[in-house]
């Protein structure tokens, strides 16, 4: 990590930025309009962004220029002065949670020294991850679902029984969960927000020892900035559907398109992971309006000094 971004308050200033998406698209949660709880959320930040002393680019965001007008990759933000980073954001991570108003809806973002971020396409990818404290390649995407559950829980000292799988509830999914309860192990279904699946398998209290499952790839370099910054393993590897996500991919600098990478090729350098609740889930309380106060509950996490740190803030609405 350079002096110049260690130098700087950044996870503050992330936390904020998050603050406001997360309160903007709150504002929004319940009322069936997944399009518009986005579009706040996205004005938020982009407003938040740009009114920061930073050179930023977005290195996975809304999309392609042509399919996102604001926050898209590529996209510069921030005053032009101060340090040079690369951003990894999701304005609402789980816009059809808002708008249902169903738990772990979260505004979540990842800053790291410019160039130092795998510039994802939007693309699929495959992913399996657990938390800290496990000896380095226990996972691996090449075995199967109930092997890699075997090993973990052999790794853990306890049965397999005793483990709890997360995995998106998805109809992809089908011979995963069969494979996992085929060998007993407990399986947690989520219906949408694989980056807070992929963060609960490093959180104790969450119960989750292990992700898999295919989701987004951008969502795959969030969900690594957030285990660097505490532990924990990855692996991801990208899935193309057609010729032109192939095409994406190698106009990203992506020439392997079967690679499969691990948590430090995702996320190379020390990273800044930020992540506000906007809805109430296993991580995170939801935004709260209560005596004249706006609420909210951000991690901020950084992967150089390893620390957690949770912010409650308060202002007056």
């Amino acid at each position: 990590m350079t002096v110049q971004f260690l130098d700087r308050d950044l996870g503050i200033q992330a936390a904020r930025v998050c603050e406001a998406a997360a309160i903007a698209s709150w504002a929004l949660a319940g009322r069936g309009d997944e399009k518009a709880a986005d579009q706040a959320a996205v004005d938020a930040m982009r407003t938040a962004l740009n009114a920061l002393e930073i050179d930023g680019v977005i290195v996975i965001g809304e999309g392609e220029r042509d399919e996102a007008p604001m926050l898209y990759i590529g996209e510069k933000v921030g005053a032009g002065r101060g340090p040079r980073i690369d951003i990894a954001l999701d304005p609402l991570e789980g816009t059809t949670l808002t708008a249902k108003n169903m738990a772990n809806a979260l505004a979540v973002m990842a800053w790291a020294p410019a160039g130092s971020l795998l510039h994802a396409p939007d693309t699929y990818m495959d992913k399996i991850a657990c938390g800290p404290g496990y000896p380095e390649g226990i996972l691996d995407l090449d075995r199967s679902a109930a092997d890699n559950a075997r090993a973990l829980a052999k790794a853990k000292g306890v049965d397999v029984v005793d483990l709890s799988v997360c995995v998106l509830d998805r109809p992809r999914h089908a011979d995963i969960i069969a494979s996992l309860r085929e060998a007993a192990v407990r399986v947690t279904l989520i219906t949408d927000g694989d980056v807070a699946g992929v963060m609960n398998t490093a959180d104790p209290d969450t119960g989750v020892d292990m992700y898999i499952g295919q989701g987004g790839a951008p969502e795959g370099v969030l969900a690594c900035a957030a285990l660097k910054c505490v532990g924990g393993q990855f692996q991801g590897r990208l899935v193309f559907r057609n010729a032109d996500e192939k095409a994406r991919a190698k106009k990203h600098g992506i020439v392997d398109l079967d690679k499969k990478y691990d948590l430090h090729e995702l996320v190379r350098e020390d990273a800044i992971f930020v992540a506000t609740g906007v809805t109430d889930g296993a991580l995170l309380s939801g935004v709260r309006i209560k005596g004249g106060f706006v609420h909210t509950h951000t991690l901020v996490m950084d992967s150089h000094t390893r620390s957690v740190r949770e912010v409650r803030m308060r202002r007056p609405i």
